[in-house]
C-alpha cells in the first residue's frame, strides 16, 4: 500500500468536482481531504495508474498532480485531526 498525494486546479466554473472527488475516494484505501484541492490516499495504485483512473475525470483546462509520498519528512501547518490521520497513515 502506498500513500499518494493529489493536487489539482478545476479551471471551468461549472466544474463537477464530485465527479473528482468520487474518482479519488475510488481509488481505496484510507483518505484524507486536508485542503480545498488536495487530498491523501492510501492505495494500491501505483502513481501512474491513479493518474490513469483521475485523468477522465478532468478536461484540457484542468491541472492536476500525483505524487507518491515516500518520506515521513514533512511539514506544514494543518488541523490537528489532518495531522493524526497523516500520522497513521502514511
Amino acid at each position: 500500500m502506498s500513500a499518494l498525494l493529489i493536487t489539482y486546479d478545476l479551471n471551468r466554473p461549472s466544474q463537477d468536482y464530485e465527479a473528482v472527488h468520487k474518482a479519488i475516494k475510488g481509488l481505496g484505501g484510507a483518505w484524507l481531504h486536508p485542503l480545498e484541492s488536495t487530498w491523501i490516499v492510501t492505495t494500491t495504485h501505483t502513481r501512474s495508474s491513479a493518474y490513469d483512473v483521475l485523468k477522465p475525470t478532468f478536461d484540457s483546462s484542468d491541472y492536476f498532480f500525483v505524487v507518491d509520498i515516500t518520506t515521513s519528512a514533512r511539514q506544514g501547518w494543518l488541523k490537528k485531526t489532518s495531522w493524526t490521520w497523516i500520522n497513521e497513515n502514511v
